[in-house]
């Protein structure tokens, strides 16, 4: 298997289960309050122009991105999504025996973060958002967006680690521009955000196609960065492979059971 070849943890994460999965429940809610929140109060000021309603939804989103990584990765990973859950499993940076939970903290925060950011500005609760996002176009577009944000994360991680939060903050800005869906690039998101009819919402039919096209992003660069930087154990075997360094976003609880083997 894959995750056989990922290195061995050099440092703990802060929490135990329970705590890790809080982590992720409240930083995945208020990235979701960000982004449902800077929609509509763009929206408000934009005056009908859509460009500057998803300026101010952009930076909003890529900036609470960026501070919610730096606060909640030493404790969980701050996955903050399920495509990066999933990725960190698959290469063994996380047991699959705890994917439950932080998945789960992770639904259950982006509805909390959407929730807080309907209430915030007078809206319902939750309503089922009639905004479309459908066709070939719009899939593709997050098949991109999600295999590029899961490929800056293993990038950044594996070579440089300190870099990941700014690399993700600036990638997810420029995604909201370059891709025709906006960069919804995380399943959790996409499900919540049905949940509010605002800016940023996004119709139920299409959260399914959605998530897919996502997940398969995901699988293929996790599966492509595997092969452009080895894991250590491979490392050894390949002429010049840069220096492989570990990231709270994939840090195996392995280590807090007697450290690298």
């Amino acid at each position: 298997m894959l995750g056989e070849a990922v290195p061995r943890v050099r440092r703990n994460l802060c929490g135990n289960l329970p705590r890790r999965a809080t982590a992720e429940a409240v930083g995945t809610a208020l990235l979701l309050a960000a982004v449902v929140g800077s929609g509509i109060m763009g929206s408000r000021l934009a005056g009908g122009q859509v460009a500057v309603a998803l300026l101010a939804n952009t930076v909003a989103t890529g900036a609470a991105l960026f501070a919610l990584i730096l606060a909640l990765s030493p404790i969980s990973g701050a996955h903050f999504n399920p495509a990066v859950t999933l990725a960190a499993a698959w290469q063994g940076g996380l047991p699959w025996r705890e994917r439950p939970a932080y998945l789960g903290a992770q639904v259950i925060g982006a509805f909390a973060g959407v929730a807080t950011a309907n209430t915030m500005f007078s809206e319902a609760v939750f309503s089922a958002s009639r905004q479309a996002r459908q066709g070939g176009a719009q899939l593709f577009s997050e098949f991109i967006a999600t295999f590029g944000l899961v490929a800056v994360i293993w990038g950044c991680a594996r070579v440089r680690s300190s870099t990941v939060p700014f690399a993700v903050g600036a990638y997810i800005i420029a995604a909201y521009w370059f891709t025709a869906s906006t960069s919804f690039a995380n399943p959790a998101v996409t499900v919540a955000r049905a949940a509010s009819d605002t800016f940023a919402g996004i119709r139920p039919a299409d959260v399914p196609a959605f998530i897919l096209a996502q997940l398969a992003g995901a699988a293929l660069a996790t599966a492509l960065f595997r092969w452009l930087i080895p894991p250590a154990r491979d490392a050894e075997t390949v002429d010049h492979a840069p220096p492989v360094e570990t990231n709270p976003v994939f840090e195996s609880r392995r280590a807090q059971d007697g450290g690298a083997r």
